[in-house]
């Protein structure tokens, strides 16, 4: 129609030339000479195609028009009918169940609302024309999308292969002009021609040359067809290269869902209130455990915000735990530890594994109250035997009264409540609202109030710590609250100035960054020993209770000796209190006795700092007594030991005189390199039916311990080498040997030892 308009728009100069008159009058001009011809006979149209025309200026007008028949006179001026509301909304009603009324359908119709019956025709005609036209539309924004999402694809796809690199060679990729057949033909015309050269070679040097073997450097590549179980291939880098997290792009809150998000904070907060506040019947005190127990029935009847009207699948298994405690630390520098990622990895090392701020939604009033942050964080326990929770959650902080009385409350709440679209990565995780109510005490001590709360579809894990992530003790509230109670202490041994230390620290500043130097190496240790950053961790086959993992990790960057780094864990149940283990381990005049960690060696502290109230909560500067040492090198070694309801650490790295002075000369100690070692043990209690008591070492016991031992050692200084198979042999015999040897010690110091009457204490 277009094209006619402007055709007709050239011919007439600047006339102008309405739709009406372009189908309804004839053409005229005063130029042309019009030849009468004679009238064409009326034309009947067909169903179909014959009211094209007139179908299309009745779509347009939005009204039904008929034509009026003229034989005798010139083309007269349409009138037009337009149908009632009654009329359009009884043939709209036919039209849904019928589009294609026969013909006595239209002759009821047409009686039924007083029209003719070509008038029911044509308006049928018309109304399928539209809703032809009106699927053609909606097709065309749909392909027009695809497409769209397709050229982009396309796009971002080319740019990617235009950043490939040859991953033998670090060139370009091959040109996409050359196919794999003809590489395969080079491939093989290349090895032809080296056997020929070879063979002539050898001839001259009047001995056989091999063609591949000799010319290429030997491979440190592990034959891993030995063992009945196949290595996992390829061996995974250190975490210290580019820490990657998830791809959250998709994961950024918009202006509108920042209000939703900041309604249903407020409701997160309430609930965190309530579950603090509210015991029985909301939580139920279980008499043989003495924990308290969530009653889910009577949450979903309290609690009715978005985020819990979603039908609980039996896929997910639910945890809920509660604990309280006072902390020597007061709540303002506690919400500033919660709200900042990376404080709060620190605070809590052997329970985050990797914290990020993925987007602030609200900044807060007067300081952090009222901030509200996306965040994201990857959970673990220290032992790859165990698999991580990662999850995105929103976080908010807000300062309350109740009842004349002020906290911070720290809610944790989850994404998919209220965005469908925000998917998060990690489904297996569902966290529901937890956190802690923070309360000042005098003193500069808090009372901390912890909810944990969340569901979980668990991953398989290893027998040997069923129990521990099952019973909750993994990552329920008691862990978080003993763990933060520990640290607290810690960060008030870092802070004061009158706390005597023993031996040759100099000054406060050398004093802190003794300490510092040792929360890199405990939190090093605890990143390096568990399955977080995706690490790839090997099953030896020879260990009898397959609890024995191993991995590289290339390092070459500051903080860690640089060359390939080969890591073994292994986990074994101990029928001992964790508190035994942990007093034999801390004590260095005691480990000499374990001749695998000593080298037969004895050590002697030279400085001692004190961490907590708890005389195991120490750093220690240990000189190891050597014969080969003179006055001008002398090995030390770094030692800290701490220990809390939830489990005990102790961690230890050599380090070097220089380092040690250049950390108390007040320089950054950052840039010193350790590659820990050390144990985690873990509180256990025996699950035996009846209430009975096992047997171990000839007395009655009713705990016990997990200790997980981790080592780490330098096997190759070139981070790109290949670790060999003798390496690997070597670690996990040293491995086994100190857990036989840990296992007899305990036994010939537990003689004295009973846990009926007096507790474990000894006699």
């Amino acid at each position: 129609m277009y094209g006619d308009c402007e055709a007709i728009s050239s011919m007439g100069g600047n006339m102008v030339v309405s739709s009406e008159t372009l189908f309804t009058s004839t053409f005229q001009n005063p130029n042309f000479t019009y030849l009468p011809l004679e009238p064409l006979p009326p034309m009947i149209p067909k169903e179909e195609n014959g009211s094209l025309l007139r179908g299309k200026e009745e779509m347009k007008s939005g009204s039904e028009s008929e034509l009026q028949e003229t034989t005798e006179q010139p083309l007269k001026k349409k009138r037009y009918h337009r149908h009632t509301a009654h009329q359009i909304q009884e043939l709209e009603a036919v039209f849904k169940e019928c589009p294609h009324p026969d013909d006595k359908q239209r002759m009821k119709l047409s009686q039924e609302l007083g029209l003719k019956p070509r008038q029911v025709k044509f308006w049928f005609q018309n109304r399928r024309t539209q809703m032809k036209a009106q699927q053609d539309r909606s097709e065309n924004v749909i392909l027009r999308a695809e497409n769209e999402s397709l050229k982009s694809e396309f796009y971002r796809l080319q740019a990617e292969l235009s950043k490939l690199v040859c991953p033998n060679c670090g060139g370009p990729p091959v040109p996409g002009g050359v196919s794999f057949d003809e590489l395969r033909i080079e491939n093989a015309r290349l090895g032809e021609e080296l056997e020929r050269v070879c063979a002539i070679a050898s001839r001259y040097i009047g001995r056989p040359i091999q063609t591949m073997g000799a010319l290429m450097p030997p491979s440190l590549e592990l034959d891993m067809n030995i063992y009945p179980r196949q290595f996992l291939e390829p061996m995974p880098p250190t975490l210290y290269e580019t820490p990657s997290y998830p791809d959250n792009n998709n994961l950024i809150l918009m202006e509108e869902e920042k209000t939703i998000a900041m309604e249903l904070a407020m409701s997160a907060t309430d609930e965190l209130a309530k579950m603090c506040r509210t015991n029985e019947p909301l939580w139920v005190r279980n008499n043989e455990t003495g924990k308290e127990v969530l009653n889910l029935d009577e949450h979903s009847r309290m609690f009715h915000w978005p985020l819990n009207l979603k039908q609980r699948s039996s896929e997910f298994r639910t945890e809920a735990s509660r604990d309280s405690s006072v902390v020597i630390m007061n709540s303002i520098t506690l919400v500033d530890a919660f709200v900042d990622a990376n404080k709060w990895m620190e605070l809590f090392p052997s329970i985050v594994a990797r914290a990020k701020c993925v987007q602030v939604i609200s900044q807060g009033v007067s300081g952090t109250n009222g901030c509200l942050q996306l965040m994201y964080a990857e959970l673990h326990v220290l032992s790859p035997l165990v698999p991580t929770r990662e999850a995105y959650f929103l976080r908010y902080c807000q300062q309350q009264n109740v009842e004349d009385e002020t906290y911070w409350a720290i809610v944790d709440f989850p994404l998919d409540g209220f965005h469908n679209s925000l998917q998060t990565p990690f489904p297996l995780y569902k966290r529901r609202p937890s956190g802690c109510l923070i309360q000042d005490m005098p003193n500069g001590y808090s009372r901390v109030t912890w909810v944990e709360h969340a569901e979980i579809e668990e991953k398989p894990i290893h027998q040997i710590f069923s129990h521990f992530v099952h019973s909750g003790m993994a990552f329920g509230a008691n862990r978080w609250l003993a763990v933060l109670e520990r640290q607290c202490e810690r960060i008030a041994s870092l802070m004061a100035t009158n706390i005597p230390d023993i031996g040759v620290i100099p000054s406060p500043e050398a004093r802190k960054n003794l300490m510092r130097l040792s929360q890199r190496m405990i939190r090093t240790f605890c990143v390096n020993i568990s399955s977080c950053s995706g690490q790839v961790w090997t099953a030896v086959p020879d260990s009898s209770d397959d609890t024995v993992r191993i991995t590289t990790r290339k390092v070459s960057e500051a903080g860690q000796p640089n060359g390939l780094i080969l890591c073994a864990v292994s986990t074994t149940w101990l029928p001992y209190p964790h508190h035994h283990v942990f007093d034999l381990l801390r004590d260095e005049r005691r480990r000499a006795q374990l001749e695998v960690l000593s080298d037969g060696n004895a050590l002697h502290e030279v400085a001692h700092i004190a961490n907590g109230s708890h005389p195991g909560n120490c750093i220690s500067l240990l000189r190891i007594n050597v014969a080969s040492n003179s006055s001008q090198h002398v090995d030390l070694m770094l030692q800290e030991s701490c220990t809390d309801k939830s489990g005990s650490l102790v961690v230890y790295s050599t380090v070097d005189v220089d380092s040690v002075q250049l950390a108390m000369s007040g320089e950054d100690p950052s840039c010193i390199p350790l590659l820990p070692l050390g144990f985690f043990i873990t509180p256990m209690e025996l699950m035996n039916d009846g209430g009975c008591k096992d047997e171990a070492n000839g007395h009655n016991i009713t705990t016990g311990s997990l200790l997980t031992v981790g080592l780490q050692v330098l096997a190759k200084t070139i981070p790109s080498a290949k670790i060999n198979l003798s390496s690997i042999a070597a670690i996990n015999n040293h491995l086994c040997t100190t857990v036989q040897q840990i296992s007899s010690a305990l036994s010939s110091n537990c003689i004295g030892y009973c846990n009926d009457g007096d507790n474990g204490k000894e006699k």
